[in-house]
């Protein structure tokens, strides 16, 4: 039997309660049961929660990375819930399943996938970040600070198996193109690239040695479905400690909320609030954006956990000055920069008003 574990993280939205902001209880139900009837021979372990509108699966096994029999059962229990959703008339019921016939790997279907195979530790913290009502550049920043930025992450300067940096692997979204920098060697370069979250983000990282460290989810939905359907909503896993950055690192920057994209329609900036598990249900203009982390300790593949990580009153500042942020953009209604800039728009009315009014223009 295969030694190294696999840690796959599965999210969609298939059914909103009410409107956007949460899922009903008989959804996660009926994931749950999917799971403990048609996993039982293939998982180590599971879990099942919620963040906003999306269904989100935490999934232990020792298939590897994209194993068919894992992404067809993740399918089957989104397909599950799918069907109570339309039996109780929830909105968009279904939304992020894009295809009817399914072809053994979720990539491309829709759902977001973040997954990552490894030899578990002699102990293996790990975070597990979900958040809803944004993209997947939502985490170019963070990660960045997590793993590249020494007056975030100490342990680059005083930890000797961290003070060698790390890689990064970059995914271009527009061209499906990736590009890998070694930090800190190259850290201007790979700036050049986060900076501009809405094409170029960040799809994992590693260590000098090639052992993995992080990894996100970069489905793009309205690339993926030539309309908008839905925010990405991206997932993002990391390891934590022995050489890698502490659990309380991996936190710190989301002590102070940034701007993302997405928000109502998925067409705003708004910040990105840290928030516990029970106040992951974004209502205010369909927010706003709001992440939480859930820490686990792997234990021969067992997931134990897990700790709502957000849920310490150290984040209160943070969600504090978000909310503040929040009252200041929303006075600039349909006006950039709370409105994405135009190349954004693509997939809103924005084409068709262009072209009603092509002749008017002189």
């Amino acid at each position: 039997m295969n030694s190294r574990v696999t840690l796959s993280v599965f999210k969609a939205d298939v059914g909103g309660y009410v409107g956007h902001g949460s899922v009903h209880p008989d959804m996660l139900q009926k994931a749950r049961e999917t799971l403990e009837q048609n996993g039982k021979d293939i998982l180590i372990d599971f879990f099942v929660t919620h963040v906003g509108d999306d269904i989100n699966i935490v999934l232990t096994h020792r298939h590897g990375v994209d194993a068919e029999p894992i992404h067809t059962l993740v399918w089957n229990t989104f397909l599950n819930c799918t069907e109570v959703a339309q039996k109780i008339k929830l909105y968009g019921a279904g939304q992020d399943l894009l295809s009817d016939a399914f072809s053994g790997n979720i990539k491309g279907m829709g759902p977001g996938i973040a997954e990552m195979e490894f030899e578990e530790r002699p102990s293996e913290p790990i975070i597990i970040f979900m958040a809803d009502k944004t993209e997947p550049g939502a985490w170019n920043l963070p990660l960045y600070k997590i793993f590249a930025d020494p007056f975030n992450t100490i342990g680059l300067v005083i930890d000797p198996k961290m003070h060698s940096g790390f890689c990064f692997e970059v995914l271009d979204l527009i061209e499906d193109k990736r590009v890998i920098f070694s930090c800190p060697e190259e850290l201007y370069d790979l700036l050049v690239f986060l900076g501009a979250p809405n094409r170029f983000v960040i799809k994992s990282i590693f260590t000098k040695n090639n052992e993995i460290a992080a990894v996100s989810s970069t489905q793009k939905m309205n690339q993926l479905a030539g309309r908008y359907v839905g925010k990405d909503d991206p997932v993002m896993i990391v390891r934590c400690q022995n050489g890698l950055p502490a659990v309380g690192e991996v936190l710190e920057p989301f002590a102070n909320p940034h701007l993302v994209t997405g928000w109502m329609r998925g067409s705003h900036y708004g910040p990105l609030i840290p928030v516990s598990q029970k106040d992951a249900v974004p209502t205010r203009f369909d927010g706003p954006p709001r992440v939480i982390a859930l820490g686990f300790q792997l234990a021969n593949g067992k997931l134990i956990g897990p700790q709502d990580l957000f849920a310490d009153m150290a984040f209160d500042k943070a969600r504090q000055k978000a909310l503040e942020i929040a009252d200041y953009i929303r006075q600039l209604g349909p006006f950039e920069p709370h409105r994405l800039p135009l190349d954004e728009m693509e997939y809103t009315t924005m084409p068709k008003v262009m072209e009603k009014l092509k002749d008017r223009f002189k």
